[in-house]
């Protein structure tokens, strides 16, 4: 049964527990079943899974929310790799949802995350939270619909291995690229792979969000293949001014997408109304407009530490 690819309109200003995940209502396993196993999105810590593999016929189980470490994350992979065998229906697998009050996004621990997808050949929706650590190897996974990467800054390799990735069924493709203070050391170009779209043929979204360097971001999406494709773009959360806005305008059409996200941004008034007179037609998302003279011209994006 094929998963939902619905998120909150602003994933930013969500809790990481949805209270719905992938269309399934989230549940605590808490150490006990007591749920219909295919039909809800169990919630558990790294410490339940073995428990959780006792109690819950896991053969039905569609949906996990996984997070607070008990052992390093790379054990923790290790255990769900081990445990595939018994997840024969898991289609989409959040990793590492440690919500804010618990753990800052930038001191998460994370892990190599490529074993996940060649472990669930069948997995639908992979999504992970907090760049320390992580790792993605270039892999080939042929029914993946939906990556989503949080971080306050994602490494350049990161970028750069799901860069080489081949994902012919991916649709929904979303980085968090945060800030240098953060491990953030990506740069522009490790975009271009993705920005060409050659190895994401079934694309409809696109986001490159909470930036730094949102206008550079901006600029290269201006020229960017993949645009024509897409229905959703996002490069919100981010520092985007008028120079990255500009870039915008005077590339590629954007008038046959259905959504431009570019929430929380450094917009002029008056760039903000020349958006919204060439984008008539498209669902633009301008909330949370930050003012550059607040912190002595500071700009910061949404999610860091």
């Amino acid at each position: 049964m094929t998963i939902s690819l619905d998120l909150p309109r602003h994933t930013d200003d969500t809790d990481v527990y949805y209270r719905r995940y992938v269309g399934l209502p989230t549940v605590d396993f808490s150490g006990k079943a007591g749920h219909p196993p295919g039909e809800v999105a169990w919630e558990l810590g790294s410490a339940d899974l073995d428990d959780f593999f006792d109690a819950v016929d896991t053969g039905q189980v569609r949906a996990l929310v996984v997070g607070g470490w008990d052992a390093d994350a790379d054990t923790v992979v290790e255990r769900l790799v081990a445990g595939a065998h018994r997840l024969p229906a898991l289609r989409a697998l959040f990793f590492g949802a440690i919500p804010q009050e618990a753990q800052e996004i930038s001191w998460i621990n994370q892990a190599d995350v490529t074993p996940l997808l060649t472990a669930f050949p069948d997995l639908e929706r992979l999504e992970t939270r907090g760049g320390m650590g992580l790792r993605l190897a270039p892999v080939r996974h042929d029914r993946l619909r939906m990556l989503r990467i949080e971080s306050g800054g994602l490494g350049g390799e990161v970028v750069r291995g799901v860069a080489a990735c081949v994902f012919p069924a991916l649709e929904h493709l979303e980085l968090w690229l945060g800030v240098d203070e953060y491990g953030g050391d990506y740069t522009v170009e490790d975009l271009a792979p993705i920005l060409t779209g050659d190895r994401l043929p079934a694309l409809k979204h696109l986001g490159l969000q909470d930036s730094d360097r949102q206008d550079d971001v901006a600029a290269a999406v201006a020229t960017a293949p993949i645009v024509a494709r897409l229905d959703g773009l996002a490069l919100s959360m981010g520092t985007l001014t008028d120079d990255g806005a500009e870039a915008l305008l005077a590339g590629q059409p954007l008038t046959h997408l259905r959504r431009l996200d570019l929430h929380h941004h450094y917009l002029s008034d008056a760039m903000m109304a020349r958006l919204r007179a060439a984008l008539g037609s498209v669902d633009l998302d301008l909330e949370g407009q930050g003012d550059p003279e607040e912190y002595d011209g500071w700009l910061f994006t949404s999610v860091n530490e």
